[in-house]
C-alpha cells in the first residue's frame, strides 16, 4: 500500500474513533439530562454532537484530497485538507466566541448554579474522555502532518479544559458558595479563541505558501552537493500541493564542458534520489562554471568585493564568464526589505567601471529557501 493511502486510512480511522467517542458522550449526556431534567447537561450533549461534526468534516476532506490528479487538477487534490482544517479552526473559534459570550453574561449577571453529585460525575467523565481523545487525535495528526486532525484534536482538548473549569467552579460553589463559573469561562474562552485564530492563520499560510522549512532545505542541498561533479546547489524552490505532495526545482553548478549525456545522468540520479529520500518531485537545472580554476579568478574576487558593499545582498551564485562574447553572468539573492533593482543597478555600475569591456548580465533571484 502506498504511503499516502496508509496516511489517509490512519486519518479516517482516527476520525471514526473521535465520532464514536462523541456519539457515546451525546447519548450518555442526553439520557442523564432527560432523567435529571438538566438543560445544562442537554446543551453539553449538543456540544459533543458538534465535535463529532469536526471528525466527519475531516473524513470527507481526506477522501476528497486523495482523489487522483485529473486534467483540471494535475497537481492532485491534496490542498482540500487545508480547507477542512480551516473549517475546523472556524468551528473552534466559533466555540470560543460562543463560550465567551455565555461566560461574560454570567459575570455581568451572576446566578446561583445548582449542581448535583450526578452532574459533577458526568462533567468529570467528560473531562477525562475528551482529554485523552483530544490528545490521541492531535498526536496522530502531528505524527502524520494532518492539519485537520490537529485542529479536531485541539477542539476536543479545549472542550476538556472548559469542562474541567466548570467542574472546579461547581466544586467551589458547592463548598464555599462562591460563583467562579463566569470568570473561569471567560479566561478559558480567550485561550480557545486565541488557539482557534492561530490554527486558522497557520492553515491559511499553508494555502498562501510559506518559506521552505530551514532544516529540510539544508538537508536537500547537502544531499545534492554530495554528488561528484556538483559544485553547489542553488535556487531551491518547493511548492506544497497538500501535506504529502511537494514539487520543486533546484539549480546545480557543474563544469561548462560536462557532456550533455553526463548532465542527463546526473540530474536524473539526483531527482530519483531526492524523491526516494524526501518524497519530493524535483526538477534539476544547471549553472555552468568556468572549468579552469585560475581563469577569471581575479574578476570573481572583484565581483565579491563589490557585492560585500551591499548589505541587502544575501548571496551571489551562478558566476560564469563567456570570454568569447565578453559577458559575465551571475545571480543575486536580495533581501525582501531591499530595493532589488537599485541594488542590481549599483553593482552593475561599479563592475562596469572596473571592466568596461564586459557586459554584466545580473539576474535577481528571490530568497525562497535557506
Amino acid at each position: 500500500m502506498h504511503k499516502s493511502q496508509q496516511r489517509s486510512r490512519k486519518i479516517i480511522r482516527t476520525s471514526v474513533i473521535g465520532i464514536v467517542v462523541n456519539i457515546i458522550l451525546v447519548l450518555f449526556k442526553m439520557a442523564v439530562g432527560l432523567i435529571t431534567n438538566s438543560i445544562a447537561i442537554l446543551l453539553d450533549a449538543v456540544n459533543n454532537l458538534s465535535d463529532a461534526l469536526s471528525s466527519i468534516i475531516t473524513i470527507i476532506g481526506t477522501k476528497l484530497a486523495e482523489k487522483a490528479p485529473d486534467k483540471k487538477h494535475p497537481y492532485g487534490h491534496g490542498r482540500i485538507e487545508y480547507v477542512t482544517a480551516v473549517l475546523i479552526a472556524v468551528i473552534v473559534l466559533f466555540a470560543g466566541v460562543t463560550s465567551f459570550k455565555e461566560s461574560a453574561a454570567k459575570v455581568l449577571h451572576p446566578q446561583a448554579a445548582e449542581y448535583t453529585i450526578v452532574s459533577l460525575v458526568i462533567i468529570g467523565v467528560a473531562v477525562v474522555v475528551k482529554f485523552f481523545c483530544g490528545r490521541y487525535v492531535k498526536g496522530v495528526g502531528e505524527d502524520i502532518n494532518s492539519g485537520s486532525l490537529i485542529a479536531s484534536g485541539s477542539d476536543a482538548f479545549f472542550d476538556a479544559i472548559l469542562s474541567f473549569a466548570t467542574l472546579i467552579a461547581a466544586i467551589i460553589s458547592m463548598i464555599w458558595g462562591i460563583s467562579l463559573e463566569g470568570i473561569l469561562g471567560v479566561a478559558i474562552s480567550v485561550i480557545i479563541m486565541k488557539a482557534g485564530m492561530e490554527m486558522l492563520l497557520e492553515t491559511l499560510n499553508n494555502i498562501i505558501g510559506v518559506r521552505t522549512d530551514h532544516a529540510l532545505s539544508r538537508q536537500i542541498k547537502e544531499k545534492i552537493r554530495s554528488y561528484p561533479g556538483v559544485y553547489g546547489a542553488y535556487d531551491l524552490s518547493l511548492h506544497n500541493y497538500g501535506p504529502t505532495q511537494i514539487i520543486g526545482s533546484v539549480h546545480i553548478e557543474v563544469d561548462d564542458d560536462m557532456p550533455a549525456r553526463e548532465i542527463h545522468k546526473l540530474s536524473r540520479k539526483i531527482a530519483a534520489d531526492i524523491l526516494k529520500k524526501f518524497g519530493i518531485i524535483l526538477t534539476v537545472g544547471i549553472y555552468a562554471a568556468n572549468n579552469c580554476p585560475g581563469e577569471f579568478s581575479e574578476m570573481k574576487r572583484d565581483v565579491g568585493n563589490v557585492i560585500r558593499k551591499y548589505p541587502g545582498i544575501l548571496q551571489m551564485h551562478g558566476f560564469y564568464v563567456d570570454a568569447e562574447y565578453k559577458e559575465v553572468l551571475f545571480d543575486l539573492v536580495i533581501d525582501f526589505q531591499a530595493d532589488a533593482a537599485a541594488v542590481r543597478d549599483g553593482v552593475r555600475k561599479e563592475l562596469t567601471a572596473l571592466y568596461p569591456d564586459y557586459l554584466f548580465d545580473i539576474n535577481l533571484d528571490i530568497d525562497y529557501s535557506d
